[in-house]
């Protein structure tokens, strides 16, 4: 697939691969310039906080360029899926709740159960 095909946005596939990719801006950014993103991982016991916190800012950040531009997108899709798994479980843990407009975990499962559908679309057709 050349790189005009993975920005061809009349693939339905590479608008959600680049959606999926673009909703961990505003995650990456939070991470180093919201202080209460570090009270999170301390509210939810994560040890030592900041490390955790840097990891996923970290992750998020490798996500978000293969994502992006499409490389190793089945793979990098599926740990994004196990990724977002992990912080709907850690915020379900905090809040007990589901809906997101109050906290819950309902945007961050949908997001994962996006990027599982990136990773094994990518995978059929070998991405």
């Amino acid at each position: 697939m050349s790189f005009a095909d993975k920005f061809n946005l009349l693939n339905e596939f590479n608008i959600l691969r680049i959606i999926c990719a673009l909703f961990l801006i505003p995650h990456i950014i939070a991470k180093f310039t919201v202080p209460q993103a570090l009270q999170f991982y301390v509210d939810v016991g994560f040890k030592p906080p900041k490390f955790w916190m840097y990891l996923a800012g970290a992750i998020e950040s490798v996500l978000f360029v293969t994502l992006f531009f499409g490389i190793y997108t089945w793979f990098f899709g599926f740990i994004g899926f196990i990724h977002l798994m992990v912080a709907a479980a850690a915020t379900y843990k905090l809040t007990r709740k589901w809906i997101w407009v109050i906290g819950g975990i309902e945007f961050c499962v949908f997001w994962a159960i996006c990027c599982l559908v990136v990773a094994m679309h990518a995978y059929r057709i070998g991405m």
